[in-house]
């Protein structure tokens, strides 16, 4: 459960524009250190550019679309971590305050090895840092070591989930955002990913994930929130939202 000290991060009325299209509308949501919360949804409801915008890829996106004189990008509202308004820093600067992003569907070095993957998103470390770090991604997930050698590209979705988890881990994250973790993958693969974030949070992280589909999740979650169309529309305790019958039939594959 939650160790209740307070929140780590406090997203506060944030607003994400797309040219004249509205991804985010007025959203707010909170994360107490040592929780694990969830943001579930369907396809399109927000729930990646609210990752993006926590993490600060936002930030990234909205310059290089003005230098490319694609849409314009407008972010409004506060992203409060550890007392500091992020809403305008650069990803880097998030990154090394202690926010990590394992992004939907894996983008990882297809052409490089599982360790160069894990080598190469240790960047911001020492080298006695990132031989730990990849030490501890290995305890986590065993079959990564056993194929430590193997390009990431001929990995399988779930080989390929597990090392984009464990590259988010190498920044040594206070605040982990995981998105969209179990999408694509069989039940079993699944299981052992809920399994893991759990062990994440017991090693001292506080977790924030996004999800389409609930269940494996609920039993690992502090507390979540249901997002349509950029809105929150409901939060609650994983059991307040599983016994909500709309929210169960919708979300919840029952």
């Amino acid at each position: 459960m939650s160790a209740e000290v307070g929140p780590i991060l406090e997203v506060k009325h944030l607003m994400v524009f797309f040219e004249n299209a509205l991804a985010l509308n007025d959203v707010s949501l909170e994360v107490n250190e040592g929780e694990i919360v969830g943001v579930f949804g369907s396809n399109s409801a927000g729930k990646t550019t609210l990752m993006n915008s926590i993490s600060g890829l936002i930030i990234d996106i909205k310059i290089k679309e003005a230098r490319r004189g694609g849409e314009r990008v407008t972010v409004l509202g506060e992203i409060d971590y550890g007392g500091e308004n992020f809403i305008d820093k650069p990803p880097s600067y998030r990154v090394r305050k202690g926010i990590g992003l394992s992004r939907e569907r894996h983008p990882i070095f297809r052409e490089s090895s599982v360790e160069e993957n894990l080598k190469i998103a240790g960047y911001l470390r020492n080298g006695h840092e990132v031989r730990e770090g990849i030490k501890d991604v290995y305890k986590l997930f065993p079959a990564l070591k056993e194929l430590k050698r193997r390009r990431a590209g001929f990995l399988s979705g779930g080989e390929q989930q597990m090392l984009a988890i464990g590259m988010a881990l190498m920044v040594k994250p206070r605040l982990l955002l995981i998105d969209e973790p179990l999408l694509g993958l069989s039940p079993a693969i699944q299981a052992d990913l809920v399994r893991t974030i759990r062990e994440i949070r017991q090693k001292g992280v506080t977790i924030l994930l996004t999800e389409q589909f609930a269940r494996p999740l609920l039993p690992v979650i502090d507390r979540g929130y249901v997002m349509e169309n950029g809105i929150i529309i409901l939060s609650g305790t994983g059991r307040e939202l599983l016994e909500n019958p709309e929210v169960k039939a919708a979300y919840f594959g029952t």
